[in-house]
């Protein structure tokens, strides 16, 4: 079967996602950019933006490793966009311009569902009201026996760690601390004794990177 991953989930050091205050002008509230500055440096960072040039080594390798075999990814409603409720209208098309750089199809969780959105590249959004195990069976349907990857924010990461459905889950330790915002590990007790391989190691950039692994 079709693995589940999760890759280049930041958080600070007091375990925050996301930052308080998410909006147009501030997709990552408060937090700005510094959950992500470590990845935008990177190779592969640039080569999504379609940039030459880029920091290479264990940040960049780790950072690469998030598209291979991928063949659909489950996202919240936040990370698609700032808005919540009803949906005011039909014009927002995500952060991501005409071509996001998923180029699979994409499954949004949201209570307010809407039309499906075909993208240039290859991208696919389906707009589903569905619990972590009902979607996974749909995102697996799509992948055609490629992985899934969960894409976040912190409350579907955790939404799908409490069900038991992650088999690769990569978190980068950002050596900052918001304070306040959405937190990943609340409720998550014990959660390392369900993967039999962890690993972590740290890079110039001054984030640590921990694996948690199951063959």
């Amino acid at each position: 079967m079709s693995r589940v991953r999760v890759h280049n989930f930041s958080i600070s050091l007091d375990g925050f996602g996301a930052g308080e205050g998410q909006s147009l002008e501030a997709p990552f509230g408060h937090a700005g950019t510094r959950l992500n500055e470590w990845f935008f440096g990177t190779e592969a960072f640039r080569s999504m933006q379609g940039k030459p040039g880029g920091r290479v080594g264990v940040d960049d390798a780790l950072a690469k490793a998030w598209g291979p075999g991928i063949g659909a990814e489950i996202m919240g409603r936040r990370k698609f966009g700032p808005q919540q409720g009803p949906w005011p209208d039909l014009e927002w098309e995500g952060w991501w311009g005409e071509d996001p750089p998923f180029h699979t199809p994409v499954f949004v969780l949201t209570h307010h569902p809407r039309p499906t959105l075909q993208m240039q590249g290859g991208t696919t959004f389906h707009f589903i009201d569905a619990e972590p195990a009902e979607a996974l069976r749909q995102a697996r349907e799509a992948a055609g026996g490629l992985d899934v990857r969960i894409g976040g924010g912190p409350s579907v990461v955790r939404a799908f760690l409490e069900a038991d459905l992650i088999d690769h889950l990569h978190v980068v330790i950002v050596p900052i601390l918001l304070g306040r915002g959405e937190r990943l590990w609340d409720g998550m007790e014990g959660l390392e004794e369900r993967f039999p391989e962890i690993e972590s190691v740290s890079t110039p950039s001054g984030v640590t990177h921990v694996i948690f692994n199951r063959p």
